[in-house]
């Protein structure tokens, strides 16, 4: 029975630390600290002799715009569809090899495509080093941003601050000794191609160079520059000598870094463009004219208004007296420290708020932070899932805010994938297949294999719905509108109908990455109507009729989306019992794939839920047993968000438990040798930051969820929906439902004891609690009356700014 009693006050309880750190100088990048601004970014190594810190500016791409499109492609179409309808895909895939690929050399590397770029390094070698290792402490500080070194050995001390402010443009690191004669040092920047240093004033230093645009045009690319400046608040003596600087005597030093490139689109934003040199210089003067703490103070005002809106505190084991490293291979051992696991989460928020601010690009497949020329895979945009899994924590996780460069990005795609639909369609609209980049390439890829998945825009524009959904931001939604519309347009022109079933389905595609065998043993990829994409269009045509009935606009349009997302083919159950990957069920080459994107309805998805359809939740299931658990580091991520979503917390902490099992493997690892970095990134490998947001999703799912069970119901929010047995007490505040709820949440003995929500819009309707117990609500202190939906289901009105209180009853 469902009861209304007086409720207690909402409980606040203490942080649990939000620090990761190391009893020992960093010895690769896999060990060292990464701070960042949302665009420029750093990692600290932090040796006391030879210090080194690697830079990043998220702009740095080589390579160049370029039409890559085969402008006739739709023209063998139509052939390549009837193969597949007879069955024939091996010649399909042959043909679409020779016909239906990218026009150039799309992805490879020294094209125009081009790849993701550090900066460069910053290198500090001391005169007179306090070397001892006896008192040694690196450290991140999640709450505050700051990377920090302390080195004592009972003579002298010495600190060593950096952080990326956002407010200045500028990263600081901020240099203090005790020792007798302060520090004596010496500083210079170094790139590994394409870079010149020189004087910039005595105090200064300035390396610049232009980009690769790719074979061909080796002059042409993006220019950039990084300028370093050296500030001694406390006396001492700084001088340029030889393509670095020599400081003496300085007991503080004032380390400033600006850096910006020439890049200024099609991505829109705020990026410096032809005046990088002068802006560049322009940051570097005003950040180096204020003291320190005022540095200081506007970094953390500016980062911890978005950090301190969600906290997390797991009881149970806490090993945070141990350096992260040996923390992670305890947790690995025996499986107990609970707040390791609330730290990822908030490393996860962490990594985000630091890679991804409004007016930027978005961030990549390494986030913001690289160490070498020629990233892993580019380190550009995969569209069959990565950078979508980079922002599946933005707005549950309240950083809405950062979640817009990726609506940019997507923004940037439209004109060109309008000649894209075009050339291989023949359709009107716009759409982009598995890959793109800040050059906004939207052709398929140059294999058939991986290149031919087809629905990266229509995966892409989930992100501006969801957006939407959270924040009921109406003009946002008539801004992206006509994204959505020309998204869907493009797939409602090149579907064709498949010859068993009468379904309209895609083609030519595939699922991503993935293979089949066929019955005469051919080992093929490309398909009609992979379950991913009729998944992925079921939910586009849904949001943009939504959408333009929110708006008042498009009725015929929206009917006729209506009408043919009623004719696409369902997700099918294959022989086995599992969800079938492909119309047809075929065998599958590598049972155990990386990919599992047949349960895309599943998560990010819902429909696998939503409708009420125990047999298809059965079906993934199965799915997931038979994939397997062991994978690469984001599909781990990717199965922790399966496993939460169906209900199953034990099961999706078990995931993340192996997603942190420690690795050192740099190598290139495409089955099983997922884990967690020394830093905690997350490890495909190699370092690849999709785990990391994705795990962090896939914790927020276990500890809420806000879906709508019918397209017609209000969103439902669902308390503790797959709360593991060993998170057995706790707390988490801040975390964001749809329909602009805000809410905390208490349990204790694995059952909730409180849950706080607030309205942050215009009520757009009731809220809607799912509870497996007896509850009572009260709105700002005052009881309330709600309807009991359906078993464990209550709805009220919440109006907004009010704040609503969930209890256990007492009664019943």
């Amino acid at each position: 029975m469902l009861a209304l009693l007086a409720c207690a006050s909402f409980s606040t309880a203490p942080k649990q630390s939000e620090t990761i750190w190391f009893d020992k100088p960093a010895g690769s990048f896999q060990s060292s600290l990464p701070v960042g601004n949302g665009r420029l970014g750093a990692m600290l190594f932090g040796d006391p002799t030879s210090d080194k810190i690697v830079l990043n500016e998220i702009s740095m791409w080589s390579g160049r715009p370029a039409d890559q499109n085969r402008l006739d492609a739709w023209k063998n179409r139509s052939h390549i569809v009837d193969l597949l309808k007879q069955g024939k895909n091996s010649e399909a895939e042959a043909l679409m090899n020779s016909t239906f690929t990218c026009d150039g050399p799309g992805g490879s590397a020294g094209g125009p495509y081009g790849c993701y770029q550090a900066l460069g390094e910053l290198h500090l070698d001391f005169r007179s080093p306090n070397q001892s290792l006896r008192n040694y402490r690196r450290e991140l500080d999640l709450s505050s941003a700051m990377a920090k070194i302390s080195i004592d050995d009972g003579v002298s001390h010495e600190t060593r601050e950096l952080i990326a402010s956002a407010p200045d443009q500028v990263l600081v690191y901020r240099l203090k000794s005790t020792a007798s004669g302060g520090m004596s040092f010496v500083t210079r920047l170094s790139r590994a191609e394409r870079a010149t240093v020189e004087a910039d004033g005595n105090d200064g230093l300035m390396m610049s160079g232009r980009l690769s645009a790719g074979s061909g045009q080796q002059e042409n690319g993006i220019g950039y520059m990084a300028r370093l400046r050296v500030v001694l608040p406390k006396g001492g003596t700084v001088k340029y000598e030889a393509e670095h600087l020599s400081v003496s005597g300085a007991s503080e030093a004032l380390i400033f870094i600006s850096a910006g490139t020439e890049y200024s689109g099609p991505v829109p934003g705020k990026f410096m463009g032809p005046a990088y040199r002068e802006t560049t210089l322009k940051q570097i003067e005003s950040a180096a004219r204020k003291p320190w703490p005022r540095l200081l103070a506007a970094q953390r005002k500016d980062y911890q208004q978005l950090f301190d809106r969600v906290s997390l505190n797991l009881s149970g084991s806490n090993r945070a007296s141990l350096p992260t490293p040996a923390r992670l291979e305890a947790f690995w051992k025996d499986g107990d420290d609970p707040a390791l696991e609330a730290l990822y989460m908030q490393f996860g928020r962490y990594l985000l708020i630091s890679s991804s601010r409004e007016g930027g690009l978005p961030a990549n497949l390494q986030g913001l932070w690289a160490e070498e020329i020629q990233t892993p895979w580019n380190g550009d945009y995969h569209l069959d899932i990565n950078v979508q899994m980079n922002y599946w924590l933005a707005e549950s996780t309240n950083l809405s805010e950062c979640h817009l460069p990726l609506t940019s990005l997507i923004e940037s795609l439209v004109q060109p994938g309008q000649r894209t639909a075009k050339a291989y369609y023949n359709a009107p609209g716009w759409v982009a297949h598995v890959i793109t980049n800040p050059w906004a390439f939207t052709a398929p890829g140059e294999s058939a294999s991986w290149g031919s998945t087809c629905t990266g825009s229509g995966w892409l524009c989930q992100h501006l719905w969801e957006h939407w959904t959270y924040t009921r931001d109406r003009t946002y939604l008539k801004k992206v509108y006509p994204v959505l519309k020309g998204a869907a347009q493009c797939f409602l022109s090149m579907l064709t109908t498949e010859p068993k079933h009468g379904w309209l389905v895609t083609g030519p595609s595939n699922s991503p990455e993935n293979a089949f065998r066929m019955a005469d043993g051919q080992v093929a990829h490309t398909c009609l109507g992979p379950t991913i994409d009729e998944q992925i269009l079921r939910e586009l045509f849904e949001n943009t009729a939504a959408a333009a009935k929110e708006l008042g606009v498009d009725h015929d349009f929206g009917q006729q989306l209506d009408a043919a997302r009623r004719q696409l083919a369902p997700t099918q159950i294959s022989p086995d019992g599992r969800i079938q990957e492909w119309l047809e069920p075929y065998d599958e080459v590598e049972v155990h794939h990386r990919h599992t994107s047949h349960l895309y309805g599943l998560f990010p998805g819902d429909q696998i839920t939503r409708y009420g359809t125990p047999d298809l939740a059965e079906a993934a299931r199965k799915t997931l047993v038979v994939r397997g658990d062991e994978s690469t580091g984001w599909s781990m991520a990717w199965k922790i968000c399966f496993w939460a979503r169906l209900g199953d917390g034990d099961h999706a902490e078990s995931l993340l438990h192996r997603l942190l099992k420690p690795t050192g493997a740099k190598g290139y690892n495409m089955t099983n040798g997922g884990g967690t970095y020394p830093n905690l990134f997350d490890a495909h490998p190699p370092f690849q930051i999709d785990g990391n947001f994705g795990a962090t999703a896939g914790i927020t799912e276990m500890l809420m969820q806000s879906h709508r069970e019918r397209p017609e119901e209000p969103f439902t929010i669902s308390l503790l929906p797959a709360l593991p047995t060993k998170w057995k007490a706790g707390n988490v505040s801040g975390l964001r439902a749809r329909n602009g709820v805000q809410l905390s949440i208490e349990w204790a003995d694995g059952k909730l004891t409180s849950a706080k929500l607030q309205r942050t819009i215009g009520s757009p309707g009731p809220i809607q609690i799912r509870t497996s117990l007896p509850v009572s609500v009260s709105v700002d202190g005052g009881l309330v009356k709600f309807n009991e939906v359906k078993p464990g289901v209550i709805s009220f009105e919440l109006p907004k700014g009010a704040t609503a209180v969930v209890r256990p009853s007492k009664l019943g």
